[in-house]
């Protein structure tokens, strides 16, 4: 199978990185350094390859180096199935990120469609148990790694019903108003449930089919009130139907904002939400890997996984077994970690990267097994 994987990295003027050059090959990355010395700065990076606002969801103006300010840049080659391909990524003077792909102005929509990038982050670790809008970002994420227009049609959906929430809260009664909103939403959101409904399907099927160390996962989707409509005609027919709700409300009550994503550890039966850390943790990540495996089903190559302190909360027969799938999926995975020691069980499987602070600049050096 023709890898996913990126080389010949370079970052300039990126948060704490004033200037890196890395020459990688398609094994994992695993890079190490104490805390605060950059090295989530690396790999968000690295998640600017693929749509939307990279792994901390910051604005372009925040990723500067300070207190230069100067602007930051970025640029790789991407080698995917369908051949290698240099990208560019950059913000000047704080404007939003522009792209470009083999020296030609692009869009992030079309840089979706060359790669795919997956993350876990250490913030993600309370997700069973906090807001559903946590989940639901999760669950898009993982729904436009297999569909990348689904980013276009949630941007749709929600500015229509930012227009309808603000004709809501100013008691705006008159029917007329409310109906082209309401088709643009009730278009919009039954096709956001199916991307979400056929993403859930992929990642069943990845996790029954995979003898793994990590947990399944049994998801579904469930509405806070009710249930959700699931054609154009029953969500419109329902928008109408609940105005008067709504208008008491000053929201919308119904569609696909309202979804929330349900996990159950599905050997034990027991809630995602009910598990102990370490269980939730591993959930998380025989999630991360099955939609790896559906990716390289579907796409023709695993897509590039960004895994943040992934040793937290796993114990050395876990960690041990992740690097196991890690490079039995054959994906490119940047891992990082405070000592090279948790990456032991890996050996030469990898590609190893220090990360240390000298005087506020981080500092990458790339180096060989011991």
């Amino acid at each position: 199978m023709p890898g996913l994987y990126l080389s010949d990295l370079t970052l300039s003027h990126f948060r704490s990185h004033l200037s890196a050059r890395l020459s990688l090959d398609a094994r994992p990355v695993a890079i190490h350094g104490p805390n605060g010395a950059g090295k989530t700065n690396l790999i968000e990076a690295v998640s600017l390859f693929s749509p939307g606002r990279g792994l901390r969801r910051a604005a372009a103006q925040d990723m500067v180096r300070r207190p230069e300010a100067l602007g930051w840049k970025i640029t790789g080659i991407l080698h995917a199935p369908g051949g290698a391909r240099e990208v560019e990524t950059w913000s000047e003077n704080g404007a939003a990120r522009q792209v470009r792909i083999d020296a030609k102005a692009g869009t992030q929509l079309v840089l979706g469609r060359i790669a795919r990038v997956l993350w876990l982050v250490p913030s993600m670790d309370r997700l069973w148990i906090e807001s559903a809008e946590g989940r639901r970002r999760f669950l898009d994420r993982m729904t436009m790694s297999f569909t990348p227009d689904h980013a276009e049609v949630v941007l749709s959906y929600e500015k229509a019903m930012r227009e309808r929430n603000r004709l809501l809260k100013d008691q705006v009664r008159d029917g007329h108003w409310y109906v082209a909103l309401e088709r643009q939403m009730s278009e919009s959101g039954a096709q956001i449930h199916a991307n979400r409904q056929a993403a859930l399907i992929r990642l069943d099927a990845a996790q029954t089919e995979a003898e793994t160390a990590f947990p399944a996962a049994r998801l579904e989707l469930v509405q806070s009130e009710g249930a959700m409509p699931e054609t154009v005609s029953d969500l419109r027919e329902a928008l109408s139907e609940g105005r008067f709700r709504d208008l008491a409300a000053g929201r919308t009550l119904i569609g696909p904002h309202r979804t929330d994503l349900f996990g159950v550890y599905a050997a034990k039966g027991v809630p995602a939400r009910d598990c102990s850390t370490g269980e939730q943790k591993a959930l998380l990540v025989s999630l991360v890997l099955a939609n790896g495996r559906a990716l390289a089903r579907d796409f023709g190559a695993p897509p590039l996984l960004l895994l943040d302190e992934v040793a937290a909360h796993l114990d050395a027969g876990r960690r041990a077994a992740l690097y196991d799938e890690i490079c039995a999926l054959g994906a490119q995975a940047w891992m990082t970690g405070t000592g090279a020691e948790l990456f032991a069980e890996l050996g030469d499987r990898a590609q190893y990267i220090e990360v240390t602070e000298e005087n506020g600049t981080s500092i990458t050096r790339q180096s060989d097994p011991a």
